[in-house]
């Protein structure tokens, strides 16, 4: 039977689908206002109104990869006989400095997006894995205290990570670990890790045991079974916990900026001191942020389809 709706009825759907394009539109907005600006010459990036028709240019980029520095009043360049990334950075009006060899110096941002790469993955890595181990045992085995400890466990994200960033910083430099990439590891472990547990768990409880009964009547031994058919059926788990902690990882700021200060600094606590205390280049901080944003958007965009389940894990029982 054919469902007969109202006048009233569609026009609420319609009120509610222009809802969700208007919110989708406000939420794009800033994406596309940092993308767009990326690709501006300086002189369009803060006119007002805002130029939206431009003829786009990669000198942001060119001389986010370049440090920059003025040169003397009497210094002069061949520009006409310069390489092409040089020709971009004086198209862009910029002036740049040069080593002895006459090559420009790469700026710190690199350094900077590598060491985010570096602590974002090993941490994702390291949380999902401790993450899916502890889950598993909650789940298939009695362990005295189960409530408690599991509601300790989660009590750890309770407190906002901007509280304990001091006591942090102390413990860190007692110990040498401070401006470290082993030390942002083990911090963005330690906060993700709870989140994988309780995430996980929901995702092996629906795991039907009778799975690995059979497998242990077959010969297997637990890690065999917890290997070849666990963690096969939780792989949608395990992709989008990966997610939601690379995610974490990748955007962390307070500690960064705290605990770092060249070494091991990741790209988040880096992007706004380019601002500095003159007239900023906001093309150039807008390339920083769009090419910040391409990993984490690609990893999402590639494990979307195990998103909605990783939203709703537990709602669906066998």
């Amino acid at each position: 039977m054919a469902v007969v709706s109202s006048s009233g009825q569609r026009l609420g759907n319609r009120v509610a689908i222009a809802a969700v394009v208007v919110i989708t539109i406000i939420f794009l907005l800033p994406i596309y206002w940092i993308g767009s600006t990326a690709f501006k010459p300086r002189n369009l990036a803060t006119t007002a109104p805002p130029t939206i028709v431009f003829q786009p240019e990669i000198s942001p980029f060119v001389k986010l990869f370049t440090k920059r520095v003025q040169l003397k009043p009497n210094e002069k360049i061949d520009v006409a006989n310069a390489p092409w990334w040089e020709q971009m950075i004086f198209a862009g009006g910029e002036r740049i400095s040069r080593t002895g060899k006459g090559e420009i110096q790469l700026s710190g941002y690199p350094d900077r997006f590598i060491n985010s790469l570096i602590v974002a993955i090993t941490s994702t890595v390291l949380a999902v894995g401790m993450g899916t181990i502890t889950a598993y045992g909650f789940s298939r085995f009695k362990v005295k205290g189960e409530a408690d400890l599991l509601f300790f466990i989660l009590s750890t994200r309770m407190l906002p990570p901007i509280v304990v960033a001091i006591p942090m910083f102390l413990m860190y430099r007692a110990a040498g670990l401070n401006d470290s990439h082993l030390g942002l590891i083990i911090l963005y472990t330690a906060f993700n890790v709870s989140f994988a547990v309780w995430l996980m768990k929901g995702f092996i409880d629906e795991i039907p045991r009778e799975y690995e009964e059979a497998a242990l009547v077959d010969g297997y031994t637990r890690l065999e079974a917890f290997r070849k058919i666990v963690l096969p059926e939780a792989a949608t788990g395990i992709a989008a916990t990966a997610v939601f902690c690379f995610i974490t990882a990748w955007n962390e700021y307070a500690f960064a900026l705290i605990l770092t200060n060249k070494k091991a600094q990741t790209a988040p606590p880096f992007i706004p001191s380019q601002i500095g205390s003159g007239l900023p280049d906001w093309t150039v901080i807008a390339a920083g942020t769009f090419l910040f944003l391409l990993p984490v958007a690609i990893f999402t965009f590639l494990l979307r389809n195990h998103l909605l389940r990783g939203m709703s894990f537990g709602a669906i029982r066998k």
